[in-house]
């Protein structure tokens, strides 16, 4: 992932990135032999359709482990699995290894190898659909909005706190044929357990104390349109099963009706949670997950792709009514210290501040306000020892070289002579840091 982006004949998109894939075989277990070849640099693991690679192996979980490329390796992330994930007899949530590694899945061992090059699209532009981005990242989401829009398969979006999931469903729905019909969103996370089925199908009066007069639910309102379905994760266990009814069957029954009545959306939904870890503990139904994730987006978080703030930030300066120059109130010096900072907020987090910088009249104080811990060690002790350690030399590495960059005006010669690097190693990391 951090070689440049090239040029490539790929129609309307124009852009591609090279990636490595990944291979995957069984070397032990149940399924020995059986290996799978990833089409990007993520793959999936477990015994239920949908992942790439399928196991029947009985004492792997239905969602097992996603793998997926790193600068430093290939991270791996067990997806709460039954029995867990092990690398060299210990036990992984979340961790970054080479290639070569053998992994241990209940019965099953298998390894990690390199798969070949190949070109991901991107893209052309830095805006779709009220989407913005720069990044590899975020041009190859709004790629995916693109295609998916075209169709009206169910769409899960996944991303944390603040992403712009709600952004992402609004675009399926303008880029798709459902533009002219009704966007509604109703956030299951936000209702009451009791409300939640009165919400989406309706009521009929009397239905319930207090129920004085009949209530058309979200999926009538949608009708010939979107329903947009946020945080779908917190959706109580015993509504699952009438939303994939209503799903199946294409009709919905109001709460206290008798009357069967059509129903014509096309269903996009969203969640910060893991739904295939709610899978295998069984508080999500494995058939619902099916039925909402036809086609899944996940949405990279801003601390993944800072060269995306300038973008933003000026964006965000218009929205508030700002003509001036960006610099003027974000110079250089603090969209550096901005690119440093966690966001755990997301985009959500940048805008909050970018309108207080415009309230105070003053640039953020970023040490104080923006980082929230002094020390950057601090934030990362919980972590496990290989990923907080290359998070902290991610980090150190972007900061330095910008600063060195800015310090010798551009001149790659000058900056390894006063960083005291080999030039060849300091242009491949500023191609990593995609600073070149």
């Amino acid at each position: 992932m951090g070689e440049p982006l090239t040029t490539t004949p790929l129609g309307e998109v124009g852009l591609a990135l090279p990636v490595r894939t990944l291979r995957v075989e069984v070397i032990d277990g149940p399924d020995r032999g059986a290996a799978h070849v990833s089409a990007g640099d993520t793959l999936t693991v477990g015994t239920a359709d949908g992942n790439d690679l399928v196991l029947a192996d009985d004492t792997v979980s239905r969602f097992h482990l996603e793998l997926a490329r790193a600068a430093a390796g290939v991270r791996v992330a067990d997806c709460g699995s039954t029995n867990g994930t092990f690398a060299n007899g210990i036990g992984v949530a979340v961790a970054t290894v080479p290639a070569g590694t053998v992994l241990q899945l209940g019965k099953t061992r298998l390894r990690i190898d390199d798969g070949d090059k190949r070109m991901i699209e991107l893209h052309a532009g830095d805006a779709l659909a009220g989407l913005r981005g720069r990044s590899p990242a975020m041009r190859r989401v709004m790629t995916r909005v693109e295609r998916a829009a075209a169709s009206d398969v169910s769409v899960l979006v996944v991303g944390e706190s603040g992403t712009g999931k709600e952004l992402v469903a609004r675009g399926l729905h303008v880029l798709g044929r459902r533009a002219g019909g009704p966007f509604v969103a109703v956030d299951c996370g936000a209702l009451s357990p009791g409300l939640v089925a009165s919400e989406l199908f309706g009521h009929e009066r009397g239905a319930f104390t207090g129920a004085d007069r009949r209530h058309v639910g979200a999926f009538e309102r949608a009708h010939g349109g979107t329903l947009f379905l946020d945080e779908i994760g917190e959706l109580p266990t015993a509504l699952q099963a009438s939303l994939l009814g209503a799903l199946e069957r294409r009709t919905i029954r109001r709460v206290g009706g008798t009357e069967d009545i059509p129903i014509d959306v096309r269903v996009a939904s969203a969640t910060h949670r893991d739904l295939r870890a709610a899978v295998n503990s069984g508080a999500f139904r494995l058939d619902l997950y099916y039925r909402l994730a036809i086609v899944t987006l996940r949405i990279p978080p801003l601390r993944e792709r800072a060269e995306d703030l300038e973008l933003l930030v000026g964006h965000f300066l218009r929205e508030a009514g700002y003509a001036g120059a960006l610099e003027e109130v974000f110079p250089p010096s603090t969209l550096r210290a901005l690119a440093g900072h966690h966001w755990p907020g997301n985009v959500r987090e940048l805008r909050n501040l970018v309108e207080a910088t415009l309230a105070m009249g003053e640039p953020p104080a970023i040490e104080a306000d923006v980082a929230g811990v002094a020390d950057p060690i601090e934030r990362v002790l919980a972590r496990g020892y290989r990923e907080a350690r290359q998070e902290l030399l991610q980090e150190f590495e972007a900061r330095y070289l910008a600063a060195l960059l800015e310090r010798c005006e551009g001149n790659i010669s000058r900056a390894a002579r006063e960083a005291g690097m080999d030039r060849s190693h300091l242009a491949e990391l500023l191609q990593r840091h995609k600073l070149r």
